[in-house]
């Protein structure tokens, strides 16, 4: 299974992204072979518009079944869930690592709708 999480940086230690959306990296885990892929998501940084679709639709490119996130909007919601990834709520501040411990202890909350009307640039 692969888990993603948006972040500030290309390593585990880096900060989890506020803004999923805008986020400049994906890390993704392999639960398999325990490693961790980054998959630059610099295209959407400046993006007018649809980066929150178009980082969901990276999140499936890369074959996640699980996002762990701290903000997801509307569109990018329905772009995961149309491709039956599930997306669990995680505390601001943390580091990607703490959000992949968290997730793997039970003690993350799935979303089942968007956190807030969408993103404004």
């Amino acid at each position: 299974m692969k888990i993603a999480v948006p972040a500030q940086g290309a390593a585990a230690y880096e900060q989890v992204s506020p803004l999923f959306g805008r986020a400049p990296y994906l890390l993704v885990y392999d639960t398999d072979s325990k490693e961790w892929t980054a998959v630059s998501n610099k295209l959407n940084l400046e993006a007018a518009q649809g980066a929150g679709i178009q980082t969901a639709q990276r999140v499936a490119e890369a074959k996640a079944s699980v996002l762990l996130a701290g903000q997801v909007g509307p569109k990018a919601f329905r772009v995961l869930a149309a491709n039956q990834i599930a997306i669990y709520s995680i505390p601001s501040g943390i580091s990607v690592q703490e959000a992949l411990e968290q997730y793997q202890s039970g003690s993350l909350t799935v979303l089942t709708a968007a956190t807030n009307e969408g993103h404004v640039v």
